[in-house]
C-alpha cells in the first residue's frame, strides 16, 4: 500500500486517475462530491479497476461463496432489477436495449481509496501513480446528443397512471412506482466526459462511473439503498419530490411545501413501512427503528423527502441474505412489492435494467455501501444505445399529469448534462 498527501498531487488528479481507469474492462467510481454535510449519507470515494473477473458471481446464489473468498480489497459490482426474478417468481419480458448482466462484482487489481488529507493506492501499485500523472485530460466538449424519444408516448403514461389509479381502487396496491424511458440510438459518446458533465450539473451523494466492458452506468443518485456497518444496517429511502427555487424565499417555500405535502407524506410513510418489515425478517427481533421520518434534503434541481430507517442484523445475515429480504428497493417498487412488481411489468414498456436496481462495494471487512441507480444514464458503446430512465410514485391521489411533470423535473440534470431535449410526442 502507498500513503499519498494529497497536497502533493495536481488539482486535476481524480480527472487524471478516472481517465486512466476507464481503459480497463471493469471499472467503478464512487462520489460523494464533498456533500457530507448536506446529505443523508454519502459513498466514500473510491476507485477501482480490473482487466478481467474470474469467478465473478452471476446470480444471488453464487454471491456467498464468492463474498467468502479471502480479500484485501473491496469487492465491487451491481445488482440489477432483474434479480427479482430469482427472488420472487416473476419474469421480465419487455423490450431491453441494453442487456446487463443480471449481476455482476469484480476484485480489483487496483484500488484508490480517498481518506482524509491522503491517498491510499492498494494492490498493485507498481507504476499506477506515475501513469495516472502522465495521462492526458482531454477538452471538455459538450457532447452531441439527438433528443431523446419516449419509449412510453406520454398519451400511453397518463393512461397508465389512470389504470394504476383504478388499481388502487379496486385494492390491488397502495402505491406503484411507475417508469418510463426516453432513449437514443446510433450515440457516439464519450461516457467519462459525459459523467463528469453530468456530475457537474447534478451532484449528488452517491454519484458513480461504472463501465462493465462495453456497458456504461453514469450515475448521479441521491438515494441510499442499504449501507452495513458492523452490526448495524441502515435504508434511507427518498419518497417525495419538489423543485428548487428561484430565491431563499420560493425555496424554502417550496422545501415546506414538500414536507407538508399530505400525499408526498404518505407515499413516503408507505415506503418506509415497506422498508422496515423488509429490514425485520434479517434483523434482530425489536431493532428495527426509524430515527428521522420527513427528513427535508436539498439537491441542485430537487427538494427530496428522506426517511431513515436502521436495524441490528441477526449475526448469521450475508449480503445474499439481506437482498433476498430487501431486494428490489421499496422506492423503486411500491406496496405490496409482489404484486407491485407484476404491475410494472404490465404497465411498463422498457426492461429497467440497472435503472433500480443498485451499485456499490462491499469492504474486505464485510462492510459495504450500496445505492439505488435513479437520476442516471445507462449506455452501450457498442451498439450506441442510450437510455435515461425516471419514475413517480402513483397513489390514488396522483393527478396522471403531475405525475408526467415529475419525471421530467427528474430528468432535467441529465437532460442538462447532455445538452438534449426530449422530443415532442
Amino acid at each position: 500500500m502507498l500513503r499519498i498527501p494529497l497536497a502533493d498531487l495536481p488539482a486535476d488528479f481524480r480527472g487524471r486517475a478516472l481517465q486512466w481507469a476507464s481503459r480497463f474492462a471493469h471499472c467503478t467510481y464512487y462520489e460523494h462530491n464533498d456533500l457530507q454535510q448536506s446529505a443523508a449519507g454519502t459513498f466514500a470515494r473510491l476507485l477501482a479497476v480490473a482487466t478481467a473477473a474470474p469467478a465473478a458471481p452471476d446470480s444471488l446464489a453464487s454471491l456467498p461463496e464468492y463474498l467468502r473468498r479471502p480479500a484485501s480489497l473491496p469487492h465491487c459490482g451491481f445488482v440489477t432489477y432483474d434479480v427479482k426474478n430469482e427472488i420472487e417468481a416473476l419474469s421480465s419480458h419487455n423490450f431491453a436495449g441494453l442487456s446487463w448482466p443480471t449481476l455482476h462484482f469484480f476484485q480489483p487489481e487496483t484500488c484508490l481509496r480517498w481518506q482524509g488529507e491522503v491517498l491510499l493506492l492498494e494492490g498493485q501499485t507498481a507504476g499506477v501513480l506515475a501513469a495516472i500523472l502522465t495521462t492526458e485530460v482531454p477538452g471538455a466538449a459538450r457532447p452531441v446528443v439527438p433528443p431523446l424519444r419516449p419509449r412510453l408516448p406520454r398519451a400511453e403514461y397518463l393512461r397508465a397512471v389512470e389504470a394504476v389509479r383504478e388499481d388502487i381502487l379496486n385494492g390491488e396496491v397502495y402505491e406503484l412506482n411507475l417508469c418510463q424511458e426516453f432513449y437514443a440510438e446510433n450515440v457516439a459518446l464519450d461516457p467519462l466526459a459525459a459523467f463528469w458533465r453530468l456530475n457537474e450539473v447534478s451532484p449528488a451523494p452517491y454519484a458513480g462511473f461504472l463501465r462493465h466492458h462495453d456497458h456504461y452506468l453514469l450515475c448521479a443518485s441521491p438515494e441510499l439503498f442499504l449501507a452495513q456497518a458492523g452490526p448495524g444496517i441502515v435504508s434511507q429511502p427518498i419518497k417525495g419530490t419538489r423543485r428548487r427555487g428561484a430565491n431563499p424565499a420560493d425555496d424554502e417555500q417550496q422545501r415546506l411545501a414538500l414536507l407538508h405535502d399530505e400525499k408526498e407524506r404518505a407515499e413516503n410513510l408507505m415506503i418506509v413501512d415497506l422498508v422496515r418489515n423488509d429490514l425485520a425478517r434479517v434483523a434482530r427481533t425489536g431493532t428495527v427503528r426509524v430515527p428521522e421520518l420527513f427528513g427535508t434534503y436539498g439537491f441542485r434541481h430537487v427538494w427530496q423527502l428522506i426517511s431513515t430507517v436502521q436495524a441490528e442484523l441477526r449475526p448469521d445475515a450475508e449480503l445474499a441474505d439481506i437482498l433476498r429480504a430487501t431486494f428490489p428497493m421499496g422506492s423503486m417498487t411500491g406496496a405490496p412489492k409482489i404484486k407491485a412488481m407484476q404491475l410494472i411489468e404490465h404497465y411498463e414498456a422498457s426492461w429497467r435494467g440497472l435503472y433500480s436496481g443498485s451499485f456499490g462495494y462491499v469492504l474486505p471487512g464485510g462492510d459495504f455501501v450500496f445505492n439505488v441507480v435513479i437520476r442516471s444514464l445507462q449506455y452501450r458503446a457498442d451498439t450506441g444505445y442510450l437510455s435515461l430512465q425516471v419514475g413517480s410514485a402513483i397513489t390514488y391521489d396522483s393527478v396522471p399529469a403531475q405525475e408526467y411533470a415529475e419525471c421530467l423535473l427528474k430528468a432535467q440534470g441529465v437532460l442538462e448534462a447532455l445538452g438534449t431535449v426530449i422530443s415532442a410526442q
